[in-house]
């Protein structure tokens, strides 16, 4: 390992990251609400922050990004193993005054519905994170006591320091709070009123997105003004400073193990770059060496993306070049590498369709050879028709043969482990990948490349088409579960990139 690489490892091995965890007694509670309003008030005080979202989800780390300016990422213990996780939080939390994490569902819900593995509280308890339960006391006074009494006495190590009362009328809070404290020995930070003009829409995939929330700074700003009045943030803050100094295990040599188990067998960032570099053996022609630009969809129709992916991708030598597929009539020039995410393309199938220039780009490029990953709404638009909730399918890029249409609820939902079937794009035959599906369309051509099981489920399925440089289909993926598929990813851009040259040269 270079002497660079090193001290970067020394430095992240095991450092101090002041954090905080809020968490709920079940979806609905008020989370992401409490988050966004907490910081937003500590960036009104100037304090540094990181956020993070347990689990998969990819709305509420837009929301703390694009509405704050916060970066945010996912921390999940399915994705990755807990080294990995700690590692991760290291990484995107390094000078940050404070880490504030945001739980999911039901602080103890976890895999299958069934275990509090990835849960909120497995999160906590492996990070040594301390918690802050969110408690939504509509309909409730001394009731509460009793709920909070639940979750304290479920698990010995629970990691709960205090509770914050959320629409909880304020003429009840004094009396609440002195029962609580005095029957549960918790201290309680404070509450929020019902404020009915600063809740968070929603809609089938959870919250609208930052962007389409018209008066979202007016709404920030009035939950963080009340949070001043009525929460105790340097309590808060306080409790965060407290929180144990965070270190993951530094792991011998481990060239020889599969890079399908990196999940499990993690080591420092700069020992996967170093061993698994994607320009080794690689020679650019005539001394040129080629780049490697990766055009990544990003607007309103396609904004799911995991940031740690990314930031993968260009720590591995990738630009990345966004575009519109609504907007831009054409693909950025240059290219050697194309990202189609998920999102909400059903709600622009007229618009999407009518930008033929883009739709005719994206066919001609992939034809040719373009690296493609398309996952779930990406996947939808490559789709020859797309039908829409008003009836009317809508012809897109005609890529993959088939139909995208709606359904009545959730279409295989939930975590899964896929292992390729054939080698592809991303990964060798026999090797896996992790990810999760949600979605509430369905496609008659949804592929076979890859194999799909549900953990702690006797569930699966075949699904992703993976077609030479495509890798398309619902599943969205977290490079760090096996980041070999981005290395492969980066290697077939880099080899188009190349050609490119090659052709460049000859001309």
């Amino acid at each position: 390992m270079m002497k660079d690489q090193a001290e970067q490892q020394n430095k992240l091995m095991g450092i101090e990251i002041p954090r905080i965890m809020i968490a709920a007694a079940g979806s609905g509670s008020g989370k992401t609400t409490v988050v966004c309003g907490l910081l937003q008030a500590f960036l009104n005080r100037g304090v540094s922050l990181a956020s993070f979202k347990c689990g998969p989800d990819y709305i509420d780390p837009m929301f703390h990004t694009e509405a704050l300016g916060v970066k945010s990422r996912n921390l999940d213990l399915f994705f990755c193993h807990e080294e990995m996780v700690k590692y991760l939080l290291c990484k995107n939390a390094e000078g940050a005054d404070l880490a504030l994490m945001e739980g999911v569902m039901g602080y103890y819900d976890g895999l299958a519905g069934k275990s509090t593995d990835a849960s909120s509280y497995d999160l906590a308890v492996k990070t040594g994170t301390p918690v802050t339960l969110i408690v939504d006391c509509k309909g409730m006074s001394v009731s509460i006591a009793a709920l909070i009494k639940g979750f304290l006495e479920f698990r010995q190590n629970h990691q709960i320091k205090g509770v914050v009362l959320n629409r909880l009328a304020p003429m009840l809070y004094g009396d609440v709070k002195e029962i609580i404290e005095k029957e549960l020995g918790i201290e309680v930070f404070g509450y929020l009123p019902v404020m009915t003009d600063c809740s968070l829409e929603s809609r089938h995939l959870g919250l609208v997105t930052a962007k389409e929330i018209g008066n979202l700074k007016e709404i920030l700003s009035r939950l963080a003004e009340q949070m001043e009045q009525t929460i105790n943030l340097d309590r808060i803050l306080t409790l965060a400073r407290e929180a144990p100094q965070i270190s993951w295990k530094e792991l011998p040599d481990s060239r020889g193990v599969s890079p399908a188990n990196w999940g499990a067998y993690p080591a420092s960032r700069g020992d996967i770059l170093a061993r698994q570099s994607p320009f080794a053996g690689l020679e650019a022609p005539s001394m040129i060496e080629a780049s490697v630009r990766i055009a990544v969809a990003q607007d309103k129709a396609f904004c799911f993306y995991y940031q740690d992916n990314l930031e993968l991708l260009q720590e591995l030598g990738a630009e990345i070049v966004p575009f519109s597929p609504l907007e831009d009539p054409r693909l950025p020039q240059g290219i050697s590498g194309l990202i189609l995410g998920g999102g909400y393309p059903e709600l622009y199938l007229e618009k999407l369709s009518c930008n033929k220039s883009m739709l005719a780009d994206i066919k001609e490029a992939i034809g040719n050879g373009l690296p493609c990953i398309a996952e779930c709404g990406g996947f939808m638009y490559l789709h020859e028709m797309v039908k829409g909730t008003d009836g009317n399918s809508y012809p897109l890029a005609g890529v993959i043969a088939g139909e995208s249409y709606p359904t009545e609820k959730l279409t295989r939902f939930g975590y899964i482990t896929l292992t390729a079937a054939e080698d592809n794009l991303l990964c060798i035959k026999g090797r896996q990948i992790r990810g999760h599906e949600f979605h509430y369309w369905d496609s008659t051509n949804t592929g076979a490349g890859m194999h799909a099981e549900k953990p702690l489920r006797k569930t699966a399925w075949d699904c992703v088409i993976t077609e030479g440089n495509l890798w398309a289909g619902y599943p969205h993926i977290h490079f760090y579960s096996n980041p070999e598929a981005a290395v492969r990813f980066i290697k077939a851009s880099r080899d188009t990139s190349l050609k490119q040259w090659d052709r460049v040269l000859k001309d």
